[in-house]
């Protein structure tokens, strides 16, 4: 029996000894975001509030686009490819500089205050990533430690800046290859994300979230309105990929010069923001995002003008993220077009909005818990239809060309172009 119960002992030795590894590595990685996620949220929201209270500072865009560029070209950094370098960099395909972190913190408040389209969370993957990096340099972990490490830098400054752990979590472990998930770094990725979630929420930064309304009674008719409503948000989400990475290719062939580039960026959204007329469109849209979830939208085809500032912006070179924005054309398109469908405007708009959520990143599960994060548990097997519709029919569009799928979505066979880049 002693025997036995020694063997046992030594055979739970490792797990013990991971546990108490990732304890200390993840919430140190977790502290960090945490501290940078809460002073990110705060100055982004800050500089929102600046560019609401004087309109003048988008004509400081053309300004800000040649700061983004002259610094990043004095840090030696101006081929960075932002988030997809993180997605590689867990792969082990390469390392992010510990100095991307206040570069891509400086570009996308200079992007926010000055009235670029942008989001946070591709700021946020990219700040977790180098700083978590930056840790496990420090500290001199390993080649799968220190790809282990970096998801936890991500899972931390998403969850921070969201208020949605289980979603950063699951996304950090998602989004990296498609349908091939290394659960290893299960732990280590909720740990962060908690620890980092709870540094914001103890300084009073406000976690995302939503009533959902308008939730209709469970049956065959509803689940086919709802599964409608999210094919053509999947096919939303392919158009929008389509754009962005269009955008960028176009940008590139016709202005080579990165400066010029910028200008001509900003020369681009301050006409359109003068003859839009409403400025709905600089900025992430918090806003707009609330009151499409409310059944509210200015006008039908908002979502496609959210689409083309976006493009527009980032495709320049402007800095910031493109979730916040696929919120925006989610939550739009569904409040007008939900209707159509004899959906409530307002559930609509949040389906619509996780659909177009898991038609850009590709992540299903994420996609579900960010439902159940934002909206509660409230029509759950709505959003599970839209999820799963979504990721079928989107294809090997995504917002991320550093993001591999693995599996086929069609059946269980890796996928065609996974077996070719590794000659399989």
């Amino acid at each position: 029996m002693t025997e036995k119960l020694k063997a046992r002992l030594l055979a739970a030795l490792p797990s013990a000894r991971a546990l108490l590894q990732w304890l200390l590595l993840a919430g140190l990685a977790g502290l960090a975001c945490g501290g940078a996620g809460a002073a990110f949220t705060w100055c982004v929201a800050q500089a929102a509030a600046l560019r609401a209270a004087h309109p003048w500072l988008l004509f400081c865009m053309p300004i800000a686009g040649l700061v983004i560029v002259w610094s990043y070209r004095a840090a030696g950094l101006e081929n960075d490819s932002g988030t997809n370098q993180i997605i590689a960099s867990v792969r082990g395909e390469t390392r992010p500089p510990v100095r991307l972190a206040p570069l891509i913190f400086l570009g996308s408040v200079l992007t926010h205050l000055t009235g670029g389209s942008a989001g946070r969370e591709g700021a946020a993957l990219q700040i977790g990533g180098s700083l978590s990096e930056g840790i496990g340099r420090m500290l001199r972990l390993g080649e799968k430690n220190l790809n282990t490490i970096i998801q936890c830098g991500m899972a931390g400054l998403f969850s921070a800046l969201f208020g949605t752990p289980v979603t950063a979590t699951v996304f950090s472990l998602e989004v990296v290859n498609v349908g091939h998930m290394h659960y290893s770094a299960l732990f280590p990725c909720l740990m962060s994300a908690l620890v980092a979630n709870s540094i914001p929420r103890y300084l009073g930064l406000p976690a995302e979230s939503y009533h959902l309304l308008g939730v209709p009674e469970m049956g065959p008719v509803s689940m086919l309105r709802c599964g409608g409503l999210s094919i053509l948000a999947a096919l939303v989400s392919i158009a929008f990929c389509a754009l962005m990475h269009a955008a960028g290719r176009l940008y590139k062939k016709y202005i080579p010069n990165q400066y010029l580039r910028a200008l001509a960026g900003a020369a681009f959204v301050i006409i359109l923001t003068i003859i839009e007329g409403s400025g709905d469109y600089n900025g992430a849209g918090g806003n707009i995002i609330e009151l499409a979830v409310e059944g509210e939208v200015h006008v039908p085809w908002a979502f496609a003008l959210k689409m083309l500032f976006t493009a527009l912006t980032l495709g320049a070179g402007f800095r910031g993220g493109e979730i916040v924005p696929t919120l925006f054309i989610g939550s739009t398109f569904g409040c007008a077009v939900g209707p159509l469908f004899g959906l409530d405007p307002a559930f609509g708009a949040a389906i619509s909005m996780i659909a177009l959520f898991c038609g850009v990143v590709n992540c299903p599960l994420a996609s579900i818990f960010l439902a159940i994060e934002l909206f509660g548990g409230g029509g759950l097997p709505f959003f599970a239809l839209a999820c799963a519709l979504s990721f079928l029919l989107s294809g090997h569009y995504s917002l991320y060309s550093g993001q591999k799928l693995v599996y086929s979505k069609l059946e269980a066979r890796l996928d065609e172009q996974y077996r070719k880049s590794k000659n399989i």
